[in-house]
């Protein structure tokens, strides 16, 4: 590993220490059975710069599924299936100030579409976005398109996760139904979802956030192959909705203390980024009542104060 020559990085594994002492005050997300053996005092980072060197600490080398971390880039492929106008008929561009899960102003607001492509109704309703004549060929594309922006052909999905994630994803299919009843949703319910169990079940290490963080930390160009891989306004869009919706109905709160744009996910991952300069990838699975890592905040809060990399 090449260490980048800046002050901060031999303080890295102190901090992480410190941090993880957060995890305390979280619990693992049992809701979906698969996910509550994860370690809950686990703590791992890896930061990545525009030359390729890797800075970790940690546990980073812990496997875990992306879960909610997935959305930016269905997001983004729905982008560059659609365009704008195609997704945004059928999501919206504002913060709920709801749970993730919620369907309280499907049902309230006209036109019932999703408030945003973060939460899991507006997710659901990306994933029908994907261009593909069946569910395998949806997920082949999401996947090739996943392994690209991580520079990582291994990633695949972990089918113990996604079978827990459909067994018991009883509040996702009531959004379906609800958003197939109001017209949003064209294709038939369980094919959609099996497409969106299966994204949030691809199985990634903090490397592999990094390396995809880094991504849009360039605009859409991965800077260590010099290779353009997603137009520069949809990443524009993307990184946007990761700080007001990045981080759940938390997202106001982390902007003010991080100040990065970031997606966080109930596996316990955390991808953020500092812009133009680094892709980051943490995993704490001890989660607070947000959905959100109590160790993995509580550490990026510390770099960004640190280093002063808040965007505003």
């Amino acid at each position: 590993m090449t260490i980048v020559a800046e002050g901060w990085i031999d303080r890295l594994p102190e901090w992480v220490e410190q941090s993880r002492k957060q995890s305390v005050h979280g619990q693992v997300a049992a809701y979906i059975p698969e996910l509550a053996s994860a370690p809950a005092d686990a703590l791992g980072i890896t930061i990545v710069n525009g030359l390729g060197r890797e800075i970790t600490a940690g546990e980073c080398t812990l496997p875990f599924t992306m879960q909610s971390i997935s959305k930016v880039f269905t997001l983004l492929l729905a982008f560059m299936d659609n365009g704008e106008e195609g997704v945004f008929r059928k999501v919206g561009m504002e913060p709920t100030g709801d749970d993730f899960n919620s369907m309280l102003k499907l049902e309230l607001v006209e036109p019932g579409i999703p408030f945003n492509p973060l939460i899991n109704a507006g997710a659901i309703v990306v994933s029908s976005l994907i261009r593909g004549a069946s569910p395998d060929e949806k997920m082949e594309r999401i996947l090739a398109f996943f392994r690209e922006l991580a520079d990582e052909p291994s990633l695949s999905i972990d089918e113990n996760v996604y079978r827990s994630e459909s067994a018991t994803a009883h509040r996702n299919r009531s959004l379906a139904y609800f958003l197939k009843d109001n017209q949003v949703l064209d294709d038939e319910v369980e094919p959609v979802l099996d497409v969106y169990f299966r994204h949030c079940s691809v199985r990634v290490t903090c490397r592999n956030l990094a390396r995809m963080a880094l991504v849009l930390a360039y605009n859409g160009t991965d800077p260590i192959r010099g290779k353009r891989l997603v137009p520069r306004r949809f990443v524009q869009i993307a990184k946007t909705f990761m700080i007001t919706c990045g981080m759940y109905n938390a997202s106001g709160e982390f902007a003010i203390r991080v100040g990065l744009p970031a997606k966080s996910g109930v596996a316990g991952g955390i991808m953020a980024l500092v812009p133009g300069r680094y892709g980051i990838g943490v995993v704490g699975p001890a989660l607070n009542d947000k959905g959100n890592s109590t160790a993995g905040v509580h550490l990026l809060q510390t770099l960004s104060e640190a280093n002063d990399w808040s965007i505003f």
